[in-house]
């Protein structure tokens, strides 16, 4: 039985896809239509309660939250994790600092610029119904610069580039 990934062309998904192709592992695609909202039909939540993509079946069991898929992947194949306590520290500190900060962030920058362009770039003629979006966009920005300085220092470049 072949690996099973149940995702869309987000870049949650996208990570997934990867690593799975960087570890050579065989799998196979099941696209999610979020125009239907299929990742919330019930045949899904109940392979992922959280109703998000990506979701991975491997021979039967099942995971979800990329950050967990990757590690599991990696602990699967033996690539990309180190075996030793400090190696693997340091990978999954800096898995867990892309998971928590850079990916949120950078998607929210990504919405408001996407969905409220002109008041994202500081057009307030528009109606507003509050300030939010402005707001998250602002503090999106500036986690997002904060976190291109700490990859600056030279050594989360070389963790994320091992795949995770």
């Amino acid at each position: 039985m072949t690996i099973k990934l149940y995702t869309a062309a987000t870049p949650n998904g996208w990570k997934i896809s990867i690593a799975l192709e960087e570890m050579g592992l065989p799998y196979e695609v099941r696209v999610i239509d979020f125009a239907t909202q299929e990742q919330k039909a019930d045949w899904y939540v109940r392979l992922n309660p959280n109703g998000r993509i990506p979701t991975l079946d491997d021979e039967g069991f099942i995971l979800f939250e990329s950050g967990a898929i990757l590690i599991y992947l990696a602990e699967k194949t033996g690539k990309f994790l180190p075996q030793d306590v400090h190696g693997r520290s340091r990978v999954i500190q800096w898995l867990m600092f892309q998971m928590s900060g850079v990916g949120p962030m950078m998607g929210q920058a990504n919405v408001f610029l996407r969905y409220f362009p002109r008041r994202s770039r500081g057009d307030r003629a528009l109606p507003a119904r509050g300030d939010a979006p402005v707001r998250v966009l602002d503090r999106s920005s500036r986690v997002t610069n904060t976190s291109r300085g700490v990859l600056d220092c030279g050594h989360g470049a070389v963790a994320l580039g091992l795949g995770l």
